[in-house]
């Protein structure tokens, strides 16, 4: 029996940066392949990379996420794991550690939470402004100054809600359970009324999107400072003087780390929609234009 004999062809493909040859071995009576083999001439990246305003969009979005990442992942870990490891201790291991690890901790949550919500407030600001400019150069109307505004104004008035009743002299509204009850009420109220006001024709889908995840931070941002840290700086104070010269820790310390500790629960819950509101700005539509 005579063995077929073959006969080798060799063909290019140019791609972005590379070049790839099959080679094939091809019975000439036939006509069949009975081999293909791709064959990686070279391999070059080609990069493009923006410069000018692109460079510095993705410098700031990426500003935003290292430090969003730096302040939930501390949030997490306050709620998760270390609310929970300091409840367990002694109180004199208690005081021992918490000195050493609540100022470093909370420095690096409040400014975190800082950058996360300033740097995004700025990106946010750039898409609401694209959006009102290409409405006006369609013919239509915009008022980008309205979205911003009422940004501002509606989500700190949710703050002062929650404020005022961590302040109130009813013990009730201090529990997690009701504060969160409370919070989740008024936060939904707040989500209806900046889509009520803003819902014109001419604001995207990230633009809204944004702006209630975006306000969910802007709202978990003031927690950070005007609630839990206020908190845990007068308690770390105490425990730094009863380590130092055996001072009494105050009676009103388990009140403070009780507000501390259902503030942070209650951020921590927010940060779950905040997360979904931010992602689905660029991944899933959710808002369509009228």
């Amino acid at each position: 029996m005579k063995t077929p004999s073959v006969y080798v062809t060799v063909a290019s493909a140019a791609g972005v940066g590379s070049t790839i040859s099959l080679l094939r071995l091809v019975s000439p009576s036939s006509g069949t392949n009975f081999m293909t083999l791709p064959i990686l001439a070279y391999t070059v990246p080609s990069l493009a990379l923006g410069g000018g305003s692109d460079a510095v969009l993705i410098l700031v979005r990426w500003v935003h996420i290292v430090a969003g990442i730096t302040w939930i992942g501390l949030l997490y870990f306050f709620v998760l794991v270390n609310g929970n490891f300091l409840a367990e201790l002694d109180p004199k291991m208690r005081m021992t550690i918490i000195p050493k690890l609540m100022p470093r901790a909370m420095w690096w949550f409040r400014w975190s939470s800082v950058v996360t919500v300033l740097v995004g407030f700025g990106y946010w600001n750039y898409i609401v402004g694209t959006d009102a400019r290409n409405a006006i150069a369609m013919g239509g109307t915009a008022s980008p100054g309205v979205v911003i505004g009422s940004f501002v104004v509606i989500w700190t008035l949710v703050f002062a809600i929650e404020m005022g009743a961590v302040m109130s002299p009813v013990p009730a509204l201090k529990k997690p359970a009701v504060l969160g009850l409370v919070v989740a009420v008024v936060l939904v109220a707040a989500t209806y009324i900046f889509l009520a006001l803003n819902q014109n024709g001419w604001e995207s889908n990230r633009t809204l999107a944004i702006g209630i995840g975006g306000g969910l931070g802007w709202f978990m941002m003031f927690n950070v400072w005007g609630i839990v840290w206020r908190m845990q700086k007068k308690l770390i104070r105490w425990n730094e003087a009863a380590l130092a010269d055996g001072s009494p820790i105050p009676a009103e310390a388990a009140k403070y780390a009780q507000i501390s500790s259902a503030v942070a629960r209650v951020s921590f819950w927010v940060s779950f929609p905040m997360l979904f509101f931010m992602g689905a700005s660029s991944h899933y539509l959710m808002f369509v234009r009228r």
